[in-house]
């Protein structure tokens, strides 16, 4: 296994995206850590070696263990990746995903989304050009998980005109109240 938390590029464009998971939220420990696992073992069987290989695995951001952590540790730095641009997006696995989407998003140019089935993550690349997917781990199973990251990564935003007006809209926002 390849560890928790991470920077991926892309390899054929050069982009960078975090993968962060957090398995240490108080008393369901372990299924978040077996989602976490699953899910980069899923992705690595699929990927790994072909010729859809497009991300690998560069940074660690943490966790390293099944102890309890605080949660803003670890999604903080990572969203840090993506808001200051190192990174293009962001993968978080939580308790529920709604924690690491808070945190996340109070940071400028981070759009977190929280995704439990792989048309919201399809409706949130798509609509909204989530830049953070966030995945609820005591809520889902590495399958389910996996088909929302596989459908997240490979989703381009819309380019229609109402689209792009609204989400211009929210950058606005974003740039004029996000310090």
């Amino acid at each position: 296994s390849k560890g928790k938390g991470y920077i991926c590029s892309e390899k054929e464009e050069g982009k960078k995206r975090v993968f962060l998971c957090d398995s240490n939220e108080d008393e369901v420990v372990v299924m978040d850590y077996e989602v976490e696992e699953e899910i980069l073992l899923i992705w690595e069987e699929e990927y790994y070696g072909t010729d859809k290989e497009y991300m690998y695995w560069n940074e660690d951001f943490g966790t390293y263990d099944n102890q309890s952590c605080d949660l803003s540790d670890y999604v903080l730095p990572a969203a840090l990746a993506v808001s200051n641009h190192t990174c293009d997006r962001g993968i978080f696995v939580d308790g529920v995903g709604y924690g690491s989407a808070m945190i996340a998003n109070k940071l400028p140019h981070v759009f977190a989304c929280v995704c439990q089935d792989p048309f919201c993550a399809a409706l949130a690349r798509q609509h909204n050009d989530a830049n953070v997917l966030c995945i609820g781990g005591k809520i889902i199973g590495s399958a389910i998980a996996m088909e929302i990251v596989k459908t997240w990564m490979h989703t381009d935003p819309l380019d229609g005109e109402k689209y792009v007006r609204r989400r211009n809209k929210v950058a606005e926002i974003d740039k004029e109240h996000c310090m």
